[in-house]
This record gives structure tokens, sequence and C-alpha cells, in this order.
């Protein structure tokens, strides 16, 4: 895959999720975003409002999770979650898919949330002048065999989300060249794969492109970019 450095950039969704992140910490991941032009920074939702304030006239989108990273709230919390993340500042939201419920059999269930809550996202968006809000929905791959990993990208599809996503980084597994170009070959032509979950080199991030990603998750975003910048991609 030939790729410049800034084209690069913008599929990466620079991250910082975990649980002692303080607030000057969510500062300094937007400031990195902006410098780098990054296509979001994905915050807990309780910085949501501080991102959106950092980013304000920037070319980075605020991203955030709802139900993560067990994905085992009631539909009626995550669609709550979503109201307040848009309200906050939130253009993107990466929803965890119910695994507990999917693992069950409970297909109906997985299928109509998905479908409520991309029908909150768009609503809400509506609501707040925004044209452009994104649903990505994990379904933790690392917990499903191939058939179930179809299974589950159907259901994504049907929903109307924009984005199939690979994993938590919580889970038992990581973003695999093998699990992403799985969730490329079974999405349909309007349906984007995240990869995510221990992207820590160019490498790592070039091989889950090419295997069928369009953005990638990744706490490393910062130390990855400094390798492209290093001869590893084009100016």
């Amino acid at each position: 895959m030939g790729m410049r450095v800034r084209e690069f950039a913008k599929t990466v969704d620079h991250t910082l999720l975990k649980p002692d992140a303080t607030e000057e910490d969510v500062r300094r991941v937007c400031r990195e975003a902006a410098h780098y032009h990054f296509a979001a920074v994905c915050v807990l939702p309780c910085h949501v409002r501080l991102a959106a304030r950092e980013l304000r006239g920037m070319d980075v989108k605020v991203a955030t999770v709802v139900s993560f990273p067990l994905g085992a709230d009631t539909t009626m919390v995550k669609a709550a979650a979503v109201r307040d993340a848009i309200q906050g500042g939130a253009s993107e939201i990466d929803v965890v898919m119910n695994v507990s419920k999917f693992l069950s059999g409970e297909f109906a269930y997985v299928a109509e949330e998905l479908a409520s809550l991309n029908g909150e996202v768009s609503a809400v968006a509506m609501n707040n002048g925004l044209n452009d809000a994104v649903l990505k929905v994990i379904v933790e791959t690392g917990y499903l065999s191939d058939r179930m990993k179809q299974l589950a990208v159907q259901m994504v599809a049907a929903s109307g989300a924009d984005f199939v996503k690979t994993s938590t980084g919580f889970g038992p597994s990581v973003a695999t060249t093998e699990d992403v170009a799985l969730l490329r070959e079974e999405a349909p032509e309007g349906l984007a794969v995240k990869a995510s979950g221990g992207i820590r080199t160019l490498e790592e991030a070039l091989d889950l492109l090419n295997a069928g990603a369009s953005r990638l998750g990744t706490s490393g975003s910062v130390e990855i970019m400094r390798e492209a910048e290093d001869g590893g991609l084009q100016e």
C-alpha cells in the first residue's frame, strides 16, 4: 500500500481509554492529535466535553466509547450514553456489542439493540446540527468463532452502522490481519472495518490496513507517526 504520512494519519483514532487517564492526559492527546492531524481522539465519556473544547476548530473529531469494555449495559443505558456523548461534542461513537447476549443465541435482541442505537445516533446528531455522526460497533472478535464473526458483521451491517470494529483491547485478543480480512470479506461495501487492540508499530498498522481496515484505534499513535516520518512512509 503506497500511502503518504498525512493520508496515513487520517486512518488513526488516537486513543486514551485508561482508567487512570487525567484531564491533563486528555489535553496532551488532543494536542498530539491536532499536531499530527489524526482522524479522531477517542476518550472516555467523562472527558468528551473537555476534548471537544480542546479540539474546537481543529480537523480532528471527538470519539468516545459506550458500554465499554463489556457491552453488557441495557439498551436504554446505551441509548442514554449515546445521547450524552453527542450532546457533549462527540461525533463518533464506538459501542460494544452485547457479547453475552450474542453468545447466548439472543440474536434478535442484539440485532434490535444495534438498529436502535444507530437510529439514536442519527436522531441525536440531527437534533444537534451534525450530519456526519458515525457509529462503530465493537464485536470483540477474541470471543467469537469465525462463523460467529461473520454473523456479527451481518448484524452490524443490517443495523446501518458505519463501522464494524475488531476489539476493545481489554478482551482476550488484539486486532489480527486474519480477523480484519474476515470482517472485510463479510462486510458489504458500505460498512467499513476498524482494527484496534495491540497496534504498536507502523508495520502492524500497515498490515492491518492492507488486510482491509480503513481506521485504526491505538494508543501508540505518536510512536507510529514518528516511525512514518522517519522514513517509513513518504512525506
